[in-house]
């Protein structure tokens, strides 16, 4: 009883309603009428949610002021074993071609990228925290952008952009929370999306009309205004190089964002088959495991990176905006446990978890929709995948370690 006490309840019951609710549509999406590999799924998800528990458990036993002193051996650990991966890593799937798994004797032992993630939530905390001030120039910016970029170039080049993504997630959402102007998370993040204009000249140079006009109103330093514009000048410039360096298969997924129809029976089948499942499932959804596309198994990877869309065609609209509420409670928890952490280094590990969380809901939701490119990203809870949802549930532990600590505080203050 004590330790049930110790817990912060309404971070328990939403983590163990989406994990309900992600075993049963698992469960579902198992269900088809046609022979597939996808039917057990489900049953090595319960393992994989009871090694999650005891994780979640182990982790909240763990002092912060321990993990504070961890994190650098944590990080720097995270990085050699990405090194290792790129070297005797295999791929799977559509990803085939891919360096992300770690397998030994023909067994894979898991995705090292996703524990890399709350390693570098762990070091940019300890970094952020132990400023005295938040950043004042964007010269002070360098570093903690390192931190996430080290990992973050390391799973581009498996190549795995859509986690890629999620570390850029991470050091925007800890940068916020830090207390970095927005105006020096515009101008950082400025690159990046001259990078994504830059195949459409107009569009292109109407943002770097906007660029400069933002720079003359901001005012930043000389030198930081001219390294931000030449950052996107030189966005503009690779991109074409860049884009032919991307494998195959991402190219492809880009170009099926943007017109599925083009190429509806291979590079667009993806989406066309999602979208025609969600849109199919209207107010209340075909049934509870009566999803057609899913029981003719039309639907690609249905278990793992498209399982929102089984959601939306058995479930229906209802069955959408439950999951997607279930998501916005966890998120407001998270938030609430991070104001109320005693100190900096717990508030930016909680509000770190929000930006893990939050990019991995945006990106996979966004994509069953097609209002973001495909990028192979698992759905928090839902999708199948043992080293993800170990690290859903360690993130957890470390919540619920940093909600009683916030606690205790409020006892003391008492």
């Amino acid at each position: 009883m004590k330790a049930l006490a110790k817990l912060d309840r309404p971070l328990l019951l939403v983590t163990l309603a989406l994990t309900a609710y992600g075993v049963a549509v698992l469960y579902s999406a198992g269900q088809t009428d046609v022979p597939t590999s996808v039917a057990g799924v489900w049953k090595r998800q319960l393992i994989w949610l009871g090694l999650g528990i005891a994780g979640a458990i182990l982790v909240a036993r763990l002092s912060p002021r321990f993990l504070e002193w961890v994190a650098p051996a944590c990080y720097v650990l995270s990085l050699i074993i990405l090194v290792l991966t790129l070297a005797i890593g295999t791929g799977g799937g559509t990803a085939a071609s891919s360096k992300s798994w770690i397998e030994i004797g023909g067994v894979r032992l898991g995705q090292p990228t996703e524990f890399a993630k709350l390693a570098t939530v762990l070091m940019l905390a300890r970094y952020l925290s132990a400023q005295r001030a938040p950043a004042a120039t964007m010269r002070e910016l360098v570093l903690p952008c390192m931190i996430a970029a080290a990992p973050a170039g390391l799973v581009a080049l498996q190549p795995d952009l859509g986690s890629a993504i999620v570390f850029a997630g991470i050091l925007f959402a800890m940068l916020f929370w830090s207390g970095v102007r927005i105006s020096f998370l515009v101008l950082l993040a400025s690159p990046i999306l001259s990078l994504i204009l830059a195949f459409s000249a107009w569009s292109w140079g109407g943002w770097i009309l906007v660029l400069c006009a933002l720079l003359v109103m901001w005012r930043p330093f000389v030198w930081e205004g001219l390294a931000v514009l030449g950052a996107n000048l030189g966005m503009g410039v690779i991109a074409l190089p860049l884009w032919e360096r991307l494998a195959t298969y991402q190219q492809h997924r880009l170009i099926s964002f943007l017109n599925p129809e083009l190429d509806p029976r291979a590079t667009g089948w993806h989406i066309i088959q999602s979208k025609i499942a969600i849109g199919s499932g209207g107010w209340l959804g075909k049934g509870f495991t009566l999803g057609s596309q899913k029981r003719l198994a039309f639907l690609p990877a249905q278990h793992t990176d498209f399982i929102f869309s089984v959601v939306g065609e058995e479930l229906g609209l209802v069955g959408v905006m439950v999951a997607i509420a279930l998501f916005m409670a966890l998120l407001a928890v998270l938030i609430r446990i991070a104001r109320r952490c005693p100190d900096p280094f717990g508030s930016l590990v909680a509000f770190g978890i929000v930006g893990v969380f939050f990019t991995h809901i945006f990106e996979n939701v966004g994509m069953t929709a097609n209002v973001m490119p495909i990028t192979g990203i698992p759905l928090p809870f839902f999708s199948y995948g043992g080293s993800f949802f170990l690290t859903c549930y360690l993130a957890i532990g470390l919540a619920m370690r940093l909600a009683h600590e916030g606690k205790e505080l409020g006892y003391r203050e008492l």
